[in-house]
């Protein structure tokens, strides 16, 4: 159990694959002016990062070396489409708002990061939870962006408005640079968060 704690502290907070890492960014920048948007996009992530990372797992010494890169490919893919056709099919406004981005999930680092440098070295539970962690850990911070654009380019959160009609909204926010100003202030505060906390255990 404390290992599998350790997996779930490390994807959200010490080892992020947003915040420390710095990949999976592109969707971070690109759907974050919408918190539901984000929402979505985070559970499809932990969906298919979870799912592929416990068949890579479970399929991993059945696969020949030189191929596992096209299993790993091939796995990601099925999960994808799944994640696809099930908002195609209940949430088509969702789909056509996230368009090509759902696609784009099969080549996210953070998948492929986890399938190649975790579970292709470890059991299956432990390779579901560390690639559920990993997107529950880029979801967070998705949310965490989404939620401060939406805010101050709509005055809302999820829809619902939180600012007065008389307040005068940041259009900067609600456009795509607008990410480019609140993912990095995320990324220094979460960084020396870190660092205290580790200059503090070394003492």
């Amino acid at each position: 159990m404390a290992k599998y704690t350790k997996i779930i502290k490390d994807q959200l907070l010490y080892d992020n694959p947003v915040l420390l890492q710095v990949i999976g960014i592109c969707s971070a920048l690109a759907v974050t002016n919408n918190a539901s948007n984000s929402l979505v996009m985070g559970l499809a992530l932990i969906f298919t990062t979870g799912l592929s990372s416990f068949v890579t797992s479970v399929l991993k010494d059945i696969t020949p070396n030189h191929i596992r890169m096209v299993m790993q490919v091939f796995v990601i893919s099925f999960f994808v489409i799944i994640v696809d056709l099930f908002l195609k099919a209940y949430m088509p406004e969702m789909s056509e708002t996230l368009g090509p981005y759902v696609g784009l999930i099969i080549t996210n680092c953070i998948i492929m990061g986890r399938a190649e440098g975790f579970a292709m070295s470890n059991p299956p539970l432990a390779s579901l939870i560390d690639g559920a962690a990993a997107g529950a850990g880029y979801t967070l911070v998705l949310l965490a962006v989404a939620i401060i654009r939406e805010l101050l380019g709509f005055g809302t959160v999820f829809g619902i408005r939180l600012l007065p009609e008389t307040f005068t909204s940041w259009s900067l926010m609600i456009m795509p640079p607008g990410a480019f100003f609140i993912l990095p202030i995320i990324m220094w505060i979460m960084y020396n968060y870190i660092h205290k906390n580790e200059k503090k255990g070394g003492k």
